[in-house]
């Protein structure tokens, strides 16, 4: 083919010219192109120069000599660049603050390398960071915004805050922990890890993606919230940022979500971890909170900084909006890798057995652990360790409502979800925080089809002014109403004292557990002996002028009483199903969990209940 242009026209334009015909030509792909009325061409082309695609093997060149062209090149320089993310600024600030860069994370987290903050410089080049983690699958939106800050001023400095690669947020799909996950990732090296038009659709994307599929999501977040100077395209929209929430939702109960924070997560960022089923917190470095502390003083003229207004201390002590925290970023890893060990992939699939391991220590010593004093204190994990699998027990919220423990084990390589009373802390009586925290977590369990095993030895749920202003009637109906609805296999032991109503909550006969076990130390009654007597018998105490004779009353009235909430009268009546030996409580546990493995549970038809 022959082209003449405009005699005004330069070298590099019959360049661009022959180089846009050449693949529409049939052949040799050959162009010549003039200029004005030149007799010789100013270009020639043919298919088989350097950038020679297919049509180079039929001239002659064999497939061993093929390899990338430069168009080829080209784009793996912009995605070298892309990846090296935002101003080199703000880069040197990460390493200042022990946090890595969000490549880097990455590679800690799906890749085989042990990375360290600040340890690629400045001056690193940029091959490295072109590189995949090793169980990094792929990634979605690399080039999104890349017209507004690349391809309209490629000579942006890279220190400039124009830099928006990949609009500050990566998303794609990973191996971890043996598992195909979905994960999202926040750039604070681009706009603070803000949220803009083209990372929301990305966000979007991944969230309806995993719906699709059925696999976990994994949320790494470090984001100041939504681009407030950008905010027209995504705040109010249909499929805009409020349509996270909305994703959240659908996904909730149907597939893990997992939040890790890294950095101040405010506003409706903030609402990402706390709509995922577990996030996890890292220490000097995490706060999540509804409005900034300068937007809290403005609005209510409070001073005060952000790890007292929405740090580690005050959302895994006092909200329960967090799970765990991470001494550091490897640490968070370690954490979530446990965690997603005892989860399906999603409410279809059965949690993941492994093989069996021995208690850490002997059930054997389980009796001599549990006093015989209803009113004496002990540590319930010390039960607990007895009971399930060696280095099993994977707490969850230890510092929220420490009166109840709550978190996964196995029991012969079988997950299981362990609501336990725990004595040492307010006697095991059930507080407000502790209830909401027991009914998410038997809420959760039952989604995702974990077996319940519930180990009681409460005084029932606690009295007074304080917790009738905390809510104490509305956070034990939720307790109550999740182990009422729970469909999963479950197992109530009563370890010792089982009083008022914390037997309702704890899974007591009247709640569809497939056993109710006893131990020998185990009573269940309306309340405990002392309160009961000064029920039904002070009067007729008050009567009773010699203190001796008091005491002496007393005592028999104690041991009366005891004697009729006994375990073995209610094994007698046949409330509970079995007395077991304490050293025989985890083959027992074993064999029931086993035998009902497959247990189904119907439940009312109805759209849903309108407790929870």
């Amino acid at each position: 083919m022959r082209v003449r242009i405009a005699q005004e026209a330069t070298v590099d334009e019959a360049e661009a010219i022959a180089s846009a015909l050449e693949r529409h030509v049939p052949g040799d792909g050959h162009v010549e192109v003039f200029i004005g009325d030149a007799d010789d061409p100013a270009v020639v082309h043919d298919l088989d120069d350097e950038d020679s695609g297919s049509a180079a093997a039929a001239d002659g060149v064999s497939d061993e000599d093929l390899g990338p062209t430069a168009r080829e090149r080209a784009l793996r320089e912009e995605i070298a660049d892309i990846r090296e993310g935002g101003p080199e600024k703000y880069r040197r600030r990460l390493a200042e603050q022990g946090k890595l860069f969000v490549r880097d994370r990455l590679e800690l987290w799906f890749g085989d390398s042990d990375p360290v903050p600040g340890e690629r410089g400045p001056d690193d080049t940029t091959e490295g960071a072109v590189e995949d983690p090793s169980g990094l699958r792929f990634e979605d939106g690399t080039f999104a915004n890349f017209d507004a800050w690349h391809a309209n001023s490629p000579e942006t400095d890279e220190d400039s805050d124009d830099r928006l690669p990949a609009d500050g947020l990566i998303t794609g799909a990973a191996e971890f922990g043996g598992r195909d996950v979905h994960f999202m990732a926040n750039d604070f090296t681009v706009k603070a890890g803000s949220m803009a038009e083209h990372g929301v659709e990305k966000f979007l994307r991944m969230q309806q993606r995993a719906l699709k599929t059925g696999r976990p999501v994994l949320y790494l977040m470090d984001s100041s919230g939504g681009r407030i100077d950008q905010q027209t395209g995504f705040f109010a929209n249909r499929e805009g940022i409020g349509k996270y929430y909305y994703n959240h939702s659908m996904l909730s109960g149907r597939v893990p979500q997992i939040c890790v924070l890294y950095g101040p997560c405010i506003a409706g960022a903030a609402y990402t971890p706390v709509f995922a089923d577990f996030t996890v917190m890292v220490e000097g470095m995490s706060a999540m909170a509804i409005a900034s502390p300068r937007m809290v003083e403005m609005v209510t003229g409070e001073q005060i900084d952000l790890d007292d207004l929405g740090g580690p201390d005050v959302h895994t002590r006092h909200s329960g909006s967090a799970d765990l925290v991470a001494e550091d970023e490897h640490h968070a890893r370690d954490l979530v890798a446990q965690l997603i060990s005892y989860l399906p992939d999603n409410s279809d699939e059965k949690p993941p057995q492994t093989e069996g391991r021995a208690p850490a220590k002997s059930p054997v010593g389980i009796d001599g652990v549990v006093p015989q004093e209803p009113n004496r204190g002990y540590d319930m994990e010390r039960v607990i360790e007895r009971v399930v699998d060696a280095d099993s027990f994977f707490e969850l919220q230890p510092e929220y409502g420490a009166e109840i423990l709550t978190g996964f084990a196995r029991i012969d390589g079988r997950p299981v979800g362990v609501v336990a009373n725990q004595p040492a802390k307010r006697a095991g009586a059930i507080f407000p925080d502790a209830a909401r925290k027991a009914a998410e977590f038997v809420w959760k369990c039952d989604a995702f089809d974990v077996p319940l095993l519930y180990l009681c030895d409460t005084p029932g749920f606690m009295a007074g002014s304080d917790v009738e202003k905390e809510g104490i009637l509305e956070a034990g109906k939720k307790m109550i109403y999740a182990t009422s609805a729970a469909t999963v296999p479950k197992q109530c032991v009563v370890v010792r004292k089982a009083y008022g109503a914390g037997i309702y909550a704890m899974s007591g006969p009247a709640y569809d557990p497939e056993s109710t076990l006893g131990l020998p130390s185990g009573e269940i009654a309306i309340m405990g002996p002392e309160a009961a007597i000064n029920a039904v018998y002070a009067n007729k105490l008050d009567e009773i002028d010699d203190p001796d004779e008091r005491e002496r009353r007393e005592r028999e009235l104690r041991e009366a009483y005891r004697e009729d909430i006994d375990v073995h009268r209610m094994a007698s009546e046949v409330v509970i199903d079995e007395i077991v030996p304490p050293s025989d409580l985890r083959e027992e546990l074993a064999a029931r969990f086993a035998f009902y493995e497959t247990v189904e549970k119907d439940r009312p038809n109805k759209k849903h209940g309108t407790v929870l």
